[in-house]
């Protein structure tokens, strides 16, 4: 999918999964105990910086399987973490309706099916050639 408005908006998406969390990290640098969790969100957000980038220089092959990814991850940490918890990190457990974390469940769910619908439509694009 090489469209202009699907890959602006998976960009500004992925900027705001960037912007939640630099937000819940506490600014730049941000700090996150315990240390692995705070090097997963720098990681993380490096990962929506690049994949927005990708997704604007048309880049769609990278970006649109990246931007999946910056979606998938951190649903998967809000329900591990909220869920049973994380090695060394349990002060989120039960903690579901935190607005922000709310808001970013929202913002990744829609950024992960906005990537998976371009995978798809970019891979059956491929097929017809």
């Amino acid at each position: 999918m090489t469209h202009w408005g699907p890959r602006w908006v998976g960009a500004a998406l992925c900027l705001a999964v960037v912007a939640i969390h630099v937000v819940d990290q506490g600014g730049v640098p941000g700090a996150r105990d315990p240390f692995y969790i705070g090097v997963c969100y720098h990681l993380l957000e490096i990962a929506g910086l690049l994949a927005a980038g990708l997704l604007l220089c048309r880049r769609v092959r990278l970006g649109w399987p990246l931007a999946a990814g910056v979606a998938l991850g951190p649903l998967l940490g809000y329900v591990l973490s909220r869920g049973p918890g994380l090695p060394q990190y349990s002060d989120d457990v039960g903690n579901w309706a935190e607005p922000l974390g709310v808001l970013s469940l929202v913002v990744e769910a829609a950024l992960l099916v906005l990537s998976v619908t371009a995978l798809t439509r970019h891979r059956r694009a491929l097929a017809h050639r």
